[in-house]
């Protein structure tokens, strides 16, 4: 069994408050969500209007496969035009960790 994580550091565009950043963050989670079938949250930033922490999580019982998803996962997220990808964050864990 492998799980991988991603967490995805955003500075948002042209957002005046914290209605408009979930009028943007939500649609980029419900998107990953629906198309990779991943756990996915905004994770930290909460109370800043401009910026975001997305995470998701994945399990799969094939490497190559989860690296595959993490990669389509990856970008979705980096073609997003509202959104700066500032950092990616990886990690996989297998059987051995």
């Amino acid at each position: 069994m492998y799980v991988g994580t991603l967490s995805f550091d955003l500075l948002l565009g042209d957002v005046r408050s914290l209605k408009e950043k979930r009028s943007v963050v939500r649609p980029i989670v419900a998107e990953l969500q629906r198309k990779f079938v991943v756990s996915a949250a905004e994770v930290d930033h909460m109370n800043l209007h401009r910026r975001a922490l997305i995470g998701l999580a994945v399990v799969s019982g094939d490497a190559g496969h989860l690296t595959d998803v993490l990669d389509r996962c990856e970008r979705l997220v980096a073609g997003r035009p509202e959104v700066e990808l500032l950092s990616v964050r990886r990690r996989i864990h297998g059987d051995d960790d």
